[in-house]
């Protein structure tokens, strides 16, 4: 492996194995926490800080607009400078975004500190998976992703009970507060036992203008959709498609690019990055309108709603780690075509939540089916993305695919209210926001059976032995 700067690569069941997977979890980790009890919150904001509904998009989309923006420049980044050295970075500035976030006196001032938080996500992100790519043996490498996988659902299983209880008893402010522990202990970790690992032909110059132009496609987007119906909704839509052209041009044209576009080429890589913007635009979807619609509808408090969707986490706790060992033996086309599958019929089980909830019968079945199928899909989808890529190219594979799914997810929390004809105020009116809700989630359910079709006809069967090879 030319690619280490350490010794030999590492096993899992090793210490150095153990300290390069709890270093990637606990960054990781840290974001996952932060999205989940984000969406807890949101009612809360907007009531503490008067926020409309469009002020609260941007809440939940600011973290994900920078961070879809300039992930791909964190993954390359990382071939450069190091794998850990670029994490550590990123660890300390997501950190020191959320004191922002926890001192924003209003809607404004948050939505900047959320977009700042985004920076150091595009940064640690790319460089948690980039690192156990890099750093174990081959085989090991899909149980490691799937170990990732589970052990980071643990942050994303407290997320519900901490950002719940703290918004409850004692201030929404302290979900990002809560950051700062879990930073301190993983940069730690990193710089004391985590190898380092870089992509020696890795670029030499930084692809700025690549870096804007993405954020200026995706934020213009997300601007035009949120906004929709104002005046300057058509102007970022097209800001949005220029930006999207040159992108494309700039990309082919500079000597070294933040993305290369030959890697599209794979078929399953690109495949498994369509389903992945399909898969992961509905769940974020899914969840943005279920707590939602818990709290307004249902009249949940917080901590009710956040840990509705405690299933989902345990679930791939317990199962996450097994899907890579599974995509390992008998390829990743079936479990990523029937997981997507197995969301989508929890998403339509979900549809029976309303004003005269009852959780056993209402919200768990569709939501435990909605975590095995994300549990099943998971760690196969990952690993077929990273085994399709060159092992030097690490950083800038996981790059594309985690720049996918937070496009996709912030496309879709943008786009949804204004299809399902929901704006300003109305996230408060019960009424309103329950007819929304089945509109949205039929239409995710719609996203997620089309993301299994696509894993279904574009997966080749003997794509699983790239996994392990």
């Amino acid at each position: 492996m030319g690619e280490r700067a350490a010794a030999e690569a590492v096993r899992m069941g090793t210490p150095a194995g153990r300290a390069v997977i709890a270093a990637a979890t606990l960054g990781s980790g840290m974001a996952l926490l932060d999205g989940t009890v984000v969406n807890v919150a949101l009612k809360t904001i907007g009531e503490d800080l008067d926020a409309s509904l469009a002020e609260l998009q941007w809440i939940a989309n600011g973290y994900l607009l920078t961070l879809a923006s300039l992930i791909l420049l964190g993954g390359s980044l990382g071939d450069r400078f190091g794998r850990r050295r670029v994490f550590v970075w990123g660890t300390v500035g997501f950190a020191g975004a959320s004191v922002l976030c926890g001192l924003a006196p209003t809607p404004e001032v948050l939505i900047v500190a959320r977009l700042l938080q985004g920076v150091g996500g595009a940064l640690l992100t790319p460089g948690s998976l980039a690192m156990i790519q890099g750093a174990f043996v081959k085989d090991d490498r899909a149980p490691a992703i799937g170990a990732w996988s589970g052990l980071g659902s643990i942050a994303a299983a407290l997320g519900p009970f901490l950002g719940g209880a703290l918004v409850d008893h004692a201030s929404w402010r302290w979900i990002f507060w809560i950051n700062l522990p879990l930073a301190v202990v993983t940069v730690v970790i990193a710089q004391r036992a985590v190898p380092e690992t870089r992509d020696p032909n890795a670029a030499q110059h930084l692809d700025l203008g690549g870096a804007v132009l993405a954020a200026a496609a995706l934020g213009g987007t997300s601007y035009a959709l949120i906004q929709w119906g104002g005046p300057v909704a058509p102007w970022a839509g097209v800001l949005a498609v220029l930006a999207a052209v040159l992108f494309v041009v700039v990309e082919r044209r500079v000597r070294e690019p933040m993305l290369r576009l030959d890697i599209f080429r794979n078929r399953i890589f690109s495949a498994s990055n369509a389903m992945t913007f399909l898969v992961y635009g509905a769940l974020g979807a899914v969840l943005f309108f279920l707590t939602l619609q818990l709290q307004t509808v249902s009249g949940y408090d917080a901590l009710e709603a956040g840990l509705a969707s405690l299933p989902v986490t345990i679930c791939m706790l317990l199962l996450a780690a097994r899907g890579g060992r599974l995509a390992t033996r008998i390829g990743p086309r079936v479990p990523m075509t029937f997981g997507p599958l197995l969301m989508a019929v929890g998403t339509l089980l979900m549809l029976s939540v309303g004003e005269d909830v009852t959780y056993w019968r209402d919200v768990l079945p569709g939501i435990t089916i909605f975590g095995l199928g994300l549990a099943l899909m998971v760690a196969p989808l990952t690993a077929t993305v990273l085994a399709a890529a060159p092992d030097e190219h690490a950083g800038i594979a996981s790059g594309v695919n985690n720049a996918v799914a937070r496009a996709g997810s912030l496309l879709a929390v943008a786009a949804l209210p204004v299809v399902v004809g929901l704006g300003g105020e109305e996230y408060a009116d019960p009424v309103a926001f329950d007819a929304a809700y089945h509109s949205a989630m039929v239409i995710c359910a719609g996203l997620l059976a089309v993301g299994g079709l696509v894993s279904w006809v574009a997966i080749r069967e003997g794509a699983g032995a790239r996994i392990h090879r």
